[in-house]
């Protein structure tokens, strides 16, 4: 099922800037497999129906926009970030392959008591949001992917894209992700003052829709905090995930039997919006809903769109 979103009204008009932001209600670590941790920070109301918001490739707990944590407060909602293994306070591991990824998600729902939950993944968070649905079904209750990067490896994979680099570097990059990762959070520490005019030159050279996200205060504020938190002690989930999305996921998107809405930019510069109509059209039962004129980051700007559609979800 196709839905088209037209272009988003003037910035102005959708949200007062806003750059206080507001540390997480709750943050901590849970025990999982093989003696390891995840981090999670979480929003919104404890005892409210609860959502997982699982971060871009780089990105960390934190990376959730102030629109969803408002509208969490708003309407009794529990939203909750985790730190995949190398960011944040997370135990460094690679997994197997993204569906391994579930089993430690399983445990982390146990300890936070949460019996169902909606799973939300932006770009590199996309496979392992599909992952949650297709090995958790009996607890994910739908899922909502933005920008979502496709496979890369087999029967299912979509060509191009600049996921395509990561393909042909893939022995490189299993090699040496830990001495790079190690190289990439000291060079983190060094510009960490120079965090912000970074982030304005990244945005300057985007495609319209990120660049205009990114010049929104609050949008650069939530950025900057979730990733200078996130690499305080490591960075090594980005090289992690640029692993396994060269490698079979473990699972098809046709195991994927709960409700999926994908929400793409049209003029995504990061993963082709021609991979996003491939995956939906492998999924079950997926509605593709276009965001005309948008970027890669696009999902981010219609936080209350995502969370209020897959409410709807039954």
């Amino acid at each position: 099922m196709l839905w088209f979103r037209p272009r988003r009204a003037p910035l102005g008009a959708i949200i007062t800037p806003m750059t206080d932001i507001k540390r997480p209600a709750l943050e901590g670590t849970v025990a999982v497999r093989d003696n390891r941790r995840l981090s999670f920070a979480e929003y919104g109301q404890p005892r409210g129906r609860a959502f997982v918001w699982l971060h871009g490739t780089p990105g960390a707990r934190r990376q959730i926009p102030i629109e969803a944590r408002a509208y969490a407060d708003a309407h009794g909602l529990r939203i909750i970030g985790i730190d995949r293994p190398g960011i944040g306070s997370s135990t460094p591991h690679l997994y197997r392959d993204i569906v391994d990824w579930a089993d430690d998600l399983r445990l982390l729902l146990d300890a936070l008591a949460i019996d169902d939950v909606r799973v939300i993944g932006l770009s590199g968070g996309g496979p392992y949001a599909l992952a949650a649905g297709a090995a958790l079904p009996d607890r994910v209750h739908g899922v909502g992917v933005l920008g979502g990067v496709a496979p890369t490896r087999g029967p299912d994979a979509a060509d191009g894209g600049i996921i395509q680099l990561a393909v042909r570097l893939a022995p490189a990059l299993a090699t040496l992700r830990v001495p790079l990762g190690i190289g990439l959070t000291g060079a983190i520490r060094v510009v960490k003052p120079l965090a912000g005019a970074g982030l304005d030159l990244y945005a300057a050279v985007q495609p319209p829709g990120d660049k205009n996200l990114l010049a929104r205060p609050e949008f650069k504020a939530m950025f900057l905090d979730d990733l200078l938190n996130g690499s305080r002690f490591q960075t090594l989930a980005p090289l992690n995930d640029l692993v396994l999305f060269t490698r079979e996921w473990g699972f098809s998107p046709t195991d994927v039997k709960v409700p999926v809405i994908w929400w793409h930019g049209d003029a995504d510069h990061i993963v082709p919006f021609d991979h996003g109509k491939h995956v939906v059209s492998l999924l079950p039962d997926a509605e593709l809903r276009v965001i005309d004129g948008e970027s890669h980051l696009g999902g981010l700007g219609i936080a209350e769109e995502v969370l209020s559609s897959l409410l709807a979800v039954r």
